[in-house]
């Protein structure tokens, strides 16, 4: 089976409400299982956070790896007690370790040297306080050699350089900030100089930088259609692109 077909698969099994929120995302997850699945060693274990009752932990763990995630489940109306109950019988069943903890605050605890890739997927920007001693200690927690993939939206990418001088650029809704007592938005998106500055404080090696326009499949209108086009014109520049990925390396 093909990974959109594993992730298809997977989605389908989901309470109702978070399966319809989660079929448009296949595509953003098969990809992020087959980048973790090729820089993993088979069998290997790996340490997503911040994915919340998304499908990629589950995703990694039918691709044959030792699935963790790891998440403070904080986001209110997502984590009732009968979603929380159907999802930890879901993860229970492929086997994938559900950890609850503030890692921003507390940080990774599993011991130095013990796991081989650690993942952030559209996190790092929902973090109020720096995430500087969090990535240290996930330097710490990989093995020699270990990989690194975090992804975050592109705060300067060719959508908001249009749209931001038209004034149509805000980056949340008022009331997502305004009306709510935790606002759990985007509170800084990196662009592709500062996820190397990470890198670069985080002395990985090998590291690359790479562009997706997940967020473009979402538009409705022209633009969707043109999007595969778009999509594959823009990876040339991943300075461009509406989803950044960035893969490194620990040293050996």
């Amino acid at each position: 089976m093909t990974l959109i077909g594993t992730m298809s698969s997977i989605v389908e099994q989901f309470p109702p409400e978070l399966r319809a929120a989660l079929h448009g995302e296949i595509p953003r997850y098969a990809f992020d299982v087959g980048v973790t699945v090729a820089h993993t060693p088979k069998g290997g274990r790996v340490c997503d956070i911040g994915g919340g009752w998304g499908a990629f932990a589950l995703g990694s763990a039918a691709a044959g790896l030792r699935a963790i995630l790891v998440d403070d489940f904080g986001d209110r109306g997502f984590y009732d007690e009968a979603t929380m109950s159907v999802m930890q019988k879901l993860y229970a069943k492929y086997g994938v370790e559900v950890i609850s903890r503030d890692v921003v605050a507390n940080q990774l605890d599993f011991g130095r040297h013990t796991l081989d890739t650690i993942t952030a997927f559209d996190t790092l920007e929902h973090w109020h306080h720096s995430p500087k001693r969090l990535l240290q200690s996930v330097t710490q927690t990989l093995k020699p050699g270990g990989t690194f993939i975090l992804a975050t939206p592109n705060c300067v990418n060719l959508r908001k350089r249009i749209t931001v001088p038209l004034g149509r650029g805000k980056w949340s809704a008022m009331a997502d900030w305004y009306e709510q007592e935790v606002f759990r938005g985007h509170v800084r998106e990196p662009d592709v100089d500062d996820l190397r500055y990470i890198a670069r404080d985080m002395k990985l090696q090998d590291v690359r930088v790479i562009g997706r326009n997940w967020a473009g499949y979402a538009q409705r209108g022209p633009i969707r259609k043109l999007m595969p086009v778009i999509d594959r014109v823009l990876r040339f520049r991943p300075s461009l692109c509406s989803d950044l990925y960035m893969i490194g390396k620990t040293a050996s």
